[in-house]
């Protein structure tokens, strides 16, 4: 019998959180695949556990995914581990996991500790429904995208950030979402130095340029509340419907064809579609 792909969450710090049923799995498995086997290492001699340390990061090739599915073909199990917290969850094993589950082999998710979850409960923002991001591009048109995606988003926004980034985050959405708007930057989750700061993103910019951000970062950005506005797609739709009925297609099929691929209402479709020539 093939062996079982462990996913287990792990200590975003202290390692009081780290569940008895995680604990269990990392003394039992003979091999734990680490996105930071250094790191991982401590935890396990924590453990008094002993297994084979493979390393599986962000940039493992398909290699070393193929060398984790021939263990578990063997039968024997692995454990999956992030630095910390939920692993595939902004981490790496996204590819490992839809392998294992496409070669067949039975993937058991150990929940704990997420980032995520751990920052909303204590952020005072709404957090029954948000919009998670993870790490934002450092530069480029995906950075610009996300960061008006972020500021036009009804719910709240959790990202991920790097301390020597932090400031240029919160800079950056000031443009987009306004001075006023309200945030919350929590640092060092369940460590010692843990701390959250609440206040508009202009006050975080300002005492984040006063104060050198240090540790490890996850940013709420309060939603607008309200939907953002849909794009005005009657341009394209004009244009698109000019071109099906040069090549000959019915105006009803021209109105399913605008309903369909643009997202128009039928109504909005069939007045712009009989109003062409």
């Amino acid at each position: 019998m093939a062996g079982t792909l462990y996913v287990v969450a792990t200590p975003l710090g202290n390692l009081g959180d780290l569940s008895p049923r995680a604990a269990d799995i990392l003394r039992r498995a003979p091999v734990v695949a680490a996105e930071d086997t250094r790191r991982t290492r401590g935890l396990l001699s924590h453990l008094g556990a002993s297994p084979t340390l493979l390393s599986f990061h962000a940039h493992s090739d398909t290699r070393k995914v193929e060398t984790l599915l021939g263990i578990l073909r063997d039968g024997r199990d692995v454990a999956l581990v992030s630095d910390a917290g939920t692993p595939v969850v902004s981490d790496p094993g996204a590819d490992l996991v839809a392998a294992a589950r496409a070669a067949g082999i039975t993937v058991v998710p150990i929940p704990g500790p997420s980032a995520i979850a751990t920052t909303l409960s204590a952020a005072g923002l709404p957090a029954d429904r948000y919009l998670f991001l993870g790490f934002l591009p450092r530069k480029g048109a995906e950075r610009a995208r996300l960061l008006a995606r972020a500021a036009a988003e009804e719910w709240s926004v959790v990202v991920f950030e790097a301390p020597n980034r932090l400031v240029a985050l919160l800079e950056d959405l000031v443009p987009l979402a306004g001075a006023g708007r309200h945030a919350v930057v929590a640092r060092e989750l369940t460590k010692m130095y843990e701390e959250f700061r609440a206040g508009t993103l202009g006050e975080l910019v300002d005492y984040f340029s006063a104060v050198a951000p240090r540790g490890e970062f996850t940013v709420v950005l309060h939603g607008t509340g309200s939907p953002a506005a849909a794009p005005d797609r009657t341009d394209e739709a004009l244009e698109r419907a000019a071109a099906l009925l040069a090549e000959g297609r019915s105006r009803r099929e021209i109105v399913r064809d605008l309903t369909e691929t643009l997202g128009l209402a039928r109504n909005d479709a069939y007045r712009l579609v009989m109003g062409l020539p």
